[in-house]
């Protein structure tokens, strides 16, 4: 399976796309891929919403209202011998994988992966903070399920949320598969700065609709509207803090290696900035990273993981890892971070920031460097 470019990774330069990375092929009859397992006590349930916001149109295709599809992921009731949640749909699968330029692997091997997410599960009877979950440019929203389904584990409900037409396909339960209107040249400032706020808009409907005075979802009672936070890889990391800027909601932002012009304005509550080392000071990153760390006047932290790639943040290195055989760390690991190890690192960083800042829980990780993490660089400039 090769990984080509998939996002929209905003670094020196006002748009480049993720550096590429390859890998060998899969065999032809598609392997069983599996997200890693979940590290919290809790089982994980997993419901799927479609959205329409008939205030707004759609910014991409004229004559439209928004749609979003949302997937939620919960602590649930354990049950036995329940069927998984799905990955992704068969045309969403082919899609993906013909954007990682897998033509040798059965078209829907993503379709196949199990997870670790029971489907439409009963939600635990607890109130639990909200995190919203928004994926890089071109990438389903299933690619941060590993994320997704850890911090579903450990007590959080997540949102993560499709933005229509800005992924290769988004499928809708009336079963049409819509593709990326958006992903057409040029990506300059223009670009960035409408995907920016569009994804803002977005989570302000998609918070209005989970926790307003009339919820869209029958475990809206789970969700704990007081505590909420937004995690966003790429175009998704830097929409989170326009997404802040505009609504007071948002408690604290984090970004997986994405932040651009339009989030140098900074916020006044608590943000980490987590990426590949080019946005370490003084690497090709710097000026949009350097700008926003000045602009931000609340809790900060600045971290780099050394070997990561823009999708180290995301389940895609982890699964190419596992449909590579031979492999003993993982191709990824030629970069100098295995795809396993890559999810690890984000789960544990996320996960940490958002113990502290919506559980006000002390975590000694995001005061240093850890000799059990030492890919893991703080900067203070």
């Amino acid at each position: 399976m090769a990984m080509a470019c998939t996002g929209l990774a905003v670094t020196g330069s006002a748009a480049a796309s993720a550096a590429p990375s390859t890998v060998p092929s899969a065999p032809g009859t598609g392997p069983v891929l599996e997200l890693p397992r979940p590290t919290g006590p809790f089982a994980v349930g997993r419901t799927a919403l479609a959205l329409r916001d008939a205030s707004r149109a759609d910014p991409w295709v004229a004559g439209q209202r928004r749609e979003l599809m949302v997937s939620l992921w919960y602590p649930a009731v354990p049950a036995r011998g329940a069927r998984p949640a799905p990955y992704m749909t068969e045309r969403e699968s082919a899609a993906l994988l013909e954007l990682l330029g897998a033509d040798d692997v059965p078209e829907d091997t993503l379709a196949k992966v199990r997870t670790h997410s029971v489907a439409d599960a009963r939600p635990l009877a607890r109130r639990s903070p909200l995190v919203l979950l928004s994926p890089g440019f071109k990438l389903p929203r299933a690619t941060l399920s590993s994320l997704a389904e850890d911090l579903a584990s450990r007590g959080y409900v997540v949102a993560g949320v499709g933005h229509n037409h800005e992924a290769v396909a988004t499928t809708f339960p009336d079963g049409r598969t819509t593709p990326c209107s958006a992903c057409t040249p040029p990506y300059d400032q223009a670009k960035l700065t409408r995907i920016g706020e569009g994804r803002a808009a977005d989570m302000r409907f998609v918070l209005d609709r989970l926790i307003g005075p009339r919820p869209v979802w029958g475990g809206g009672r789970a969700v704990d509207g007081r505590r909420v936070a937004m995690v966003g890889h790429s175009a998704g990391g830097y929409s989170t803090v326009p997404a802040m800027r505009g609504d007071r909601r948002i408690d604290a932002g984090l970004t997986l290696d994405g932040l651009a012009e339009v989030s140098t304005p900074g916020v006044d509550r608590p943000f980490l900035m987590m990426g590949t080392p080019e946005n370490a000071p003084g690497g090709t990153g710097e000026p949009y990273w350097g700008r926003t760390w000045s602009a931000l006047s609340g809790w900060k932290r600045w971290l780099t993981v050394d070997g990561a790639q823009h999708e180290s943040f995301t389940d895609l290195p982890a699964l190419v890892d596992q449909a590579t055989p031979g492999a003993a760390d993982g191709p990824v690991a030629e970069a100098g971070l295995s795809g396993a190890r890559g999810v690890e690192i984000t789960r544990a960083y996320v996960g940490a920031f958002l113990d502290r800042q919506l559980r006000n829980r002390p975590r000694p990780l995001l005061d240093g460097p850890s000799v059990h993490r030492p890919e893991v660089r703080f900067w203070a400039p």
